[in-house]
Order: structure tokens, then sequence, then C-alpha cells
């Protein structure tokens, strides 16, 4: 798993995990593609970046029979920096910060965090910033000034008690301090504050991985390792890890807008595939696997789950049920993954949550609602779920790319 843990430690922003992404796929012979281009000669193996998403293809050999797609997403909950970031409160120099996403906010106190992001320009010029140090920090109150801290619970204001300190009274702001770090000088910039702990095997049997942004990095290496290892079939191939899902994926480079239709729609009429009735009838023979993390059965929980579909760590991904389509999965898409977990002779599982704890949701409906192709919800067991650090399986990530390359295969 050394790929992955190189994956996820090259990866501190969604801007990142794309580059990282890219890097994976040249190294396999995929060719990139820029969207304002024509594509009148699209490569056998291509993909297109915008911002934090990337989608990337293998043509068919021959005229396509239908499209496979693999979903993932690129970002994780977290602390966004404010674009007016500097606060000073007596004497300690603190970061504005934007919650993105459901975040565990607990997770986020105490811990050494580094910086990552893209830069700006008026220009437009993009710059990709990464200070792999400590920078920053949440601390918490002490408990002598929180006595009933244990007791009681802790309750954390978003807006105030989440700021990190950065220095004592330094008079040097912000923006500046970044640019002389990083020599990114630019007008604005979307910025992720990130553990600096490199992931790592845990246990005594090293049987687990822990890991910052889990989900779903594990998804987007296991999609993008096993499409650069795939073989041209009579399908297209199709990899698209998509931003911000965290925060309902509306966004141009998220699942609910356009972005995988109008790659799908250029790949097809670069396949002459261009008339709406033969584009139609291709997705009629086409599927799409979601991946995307799923709750394993917490040990000091065991009540939070349903006890007839508690996934384990270390025994294949899960496909995700939910009858309130909350998940795309249906009966024909959750056998169609079963028999590609058993060509790649991988274990499976299933994951449905508690009538009474209500589950999040994914690209998969969304996906499916969009294309109007059936769709499967499947995902790596973890526990820590948005979390600043998660935990997942060690075998479980192989056994879903193993999965990802018998659905391609």
């Amino acid at each position: 798993m050394q790929d992955l843990i190189d994956f996820l430690d090259a990866s501190p922003s969604p801007w990142h995990a794309a580059q990282t992404a890219a890097a994976l796929l040249e190294a396999g012979g995929f060719t990139e593609l820029a969207e304002s281009d024509a594509w009148g000669d699209v490569p056998a193996a291509g993909f297109i970046r915008r911002g934090g998403a990337l989608i990337a293809w293998r043509l068919a050999d021959g005229a396509p029979a239908g499209l496979k797609i693999v979903g993932a997403h690129t970002d994780s909950p977290g602390l966004r920096i404010h674009p007016h970031a500097d606060v000073t409160t007596a004497n300690w120099r603190q970061l504005g910060v934007e919650i993105y996403g459901g975040v565990l906010l607990n997770s986020w106190l105490d811990r050494d965090l580094g910086i990552a992001g893209r830069v700006v320009a008026a220009d437009g010029t993009t710059t990709l910033v990464n200070v792999d140090q400590a920078v920053a920090r949440v601390p918490q109150l002490a408990i002598h000034l929180d006595r009933d801290v244990n007791e009681k619970g802790l309750v954390l204001d978003k807006h105030v008690q989440l700021r990190p300190v950065w220095g004592t009274d330094s008079k040097q702001p912000f923006a500046r301090w970044l640019a002389d770090t990083t020599g990114a000088r630019g007008a604005f910039w979307e910025l992720c504050l990130y553990d600096v702990q490199k992931a790592a095997m845990l246990g005594a049997d090293r049987s687990l991985i822990a890991s910052g942004r889990l989900d779903n990095q594990v998804s987007c290496w296991a999609s993008m390792a096993a499409i650069a290892g795939a073989v041209p079939t009579d399908h297209v191939a199709v990899a698209a890890l998509f931003d911000h899902e965290e925060v309902g994926s509306a966004s141009t480079g998220g699942a609910a807008g356009p972005i995988l239709e109008t790659v799908i729609e250029r790949l097809l009429a670069a396949s002459g595939v261009d008339g709406t009735d033969d584009r139609h009838r291709l997705f009629a023979t086409s599927s799409c696997i979601s991946a995307d993390n799923a709750h394993s059965i917490h040990p000091n929980y065991p009540e939070r789950h349903d006890a007839n579909h508690a996934p384990l760590v270390n025994h294949g991904p899960a496909i995700k049920f939910n009858a309130n389509q909350r998940y795309a999965t249906d009966a024909e898409t959750a056998a169609m993954f079963w028999r590609c977990c058993e060509a790649a002779g991988v274990p499976v599982q299933s994951f449905v949550s508690r009538n009474n704890v209500p589950c999040g949701s994914t690209i998969g409906p969304i996906t499916a609602t969009r294309l109007g192709i059936p769709t499967v919800d499947v995902g790596v067991p973890q526990l820590s779920m948005h979390s600043a650090r998660e935990l997942c399986g060690a075998e479980d990530p192989g056994h879903l790319r193993a999965a990802l390359s018998a659905y391609w295969r």
C-alpha cells in the first residue's frame, strides 16, 4: 500500500489530488487535453483537469458498445482560510477560517497544521502551494478552565473557537508571509489547513492505514490505478474525480455540474457517435460505479449499526443500499458489482444505515439522475469519517482497485 500512502501524502488539497492523479496517469501513458482546444484527434488514453476535478478515459477498441464509468471525489471536509485571513486577539496571531463540509470539529484540535491549495494572481496565473510544516494549531481550552468538558461534552463555536493560532505578535500579514514562503504572489487563494502527520500503516500487525482524507482519496487512488492499468475493450472506460462532493457537488467541477457530460459527448463524437439517438442508445448499455467510503462497524459503538449490514475492515468493499435513494444502488447494479468482485477474487459486503441513523449521500444519485445511467454505490469501510485523521483497513483499498480493474476488463 505504499503507492496509496504516497498518493495521500502528495494530495493535501483537491487541486493537489488532481495533480497527483495526473502524474499517475501520465506515467501510464495518458495524454492531457485542454478543454479549450479542439478535440479533433483524441488520444486513446487521455484526461482533462478542471481545478480540483479530473476526468480520464480509455477509448473503446473499435465502435463503443457503451460506457463504464467510475466516479469519486477529491475534496474532504476541513478548514479553509479566509480571503482576509489576519485576526489578532491579545498578542495571538490567528487565521480566520471557514468550515468546509461536515467537519468532525473536535478532531482538528491540537494538531500541527500545514497549508495547501492554490493561489491565483490578478492576471489569472495559478500556483499550487504546499507548506508542509507545522504552521498553525487550534488549541483546546485547558480542562482547568472547562471543568465539565468530560461530563457534558465539548461544544465549539464554529466561527470563533476553530480559529488556529499561527504566531504571536509578529507584524507580518498572512498574505506577505505566504508569498515569502512559497513564492506565490496572488490576489486570491483557496487554501486548506491539513494535519502534517504523514499517512501510516497502523497496528501491531500493520493491518490498518491512518491518514487524513481517506474519504475519498482512497477511491481516487483506486480508480486511477485501475484505469492506468486497464486495456481497451468494447466500452469506453471513464474515471471521474469530482470536486465539491462534501458541499453538495453544485459547481463547475462537481458531479451536479455538466463536466462529465460534456467530456462524454466529446469522446463519443471522437468515436464517431454524433447523433442524439445513438448517444442515448449507448447510455442505455452503460453503467456507473460511485466509489465513496462506507462506515465500518465501530467497536465502541456497535449499537449505531444495523447488525446485518455492518461492514468489517479488510473484508472487502461494501455495496451501499438505501431505499430512499441516498445511494443509487438497485438490485441489478448490486449484482453487477458483485460479479466484478467475484471476477477479481475479492470479498464484498453490504451496508445499510439504521432507520434512526440517517446516512449521507454521494455522487451516485446525482450522476444517475443527470445521465440516466444505472449506478451502484460502493466504498471501502472506514472509521472516523470526516475526522482530520481517518482509519481504514490496509487490504481494502487494494480490494477496491482489483474490483474496478475487473469492471473495466
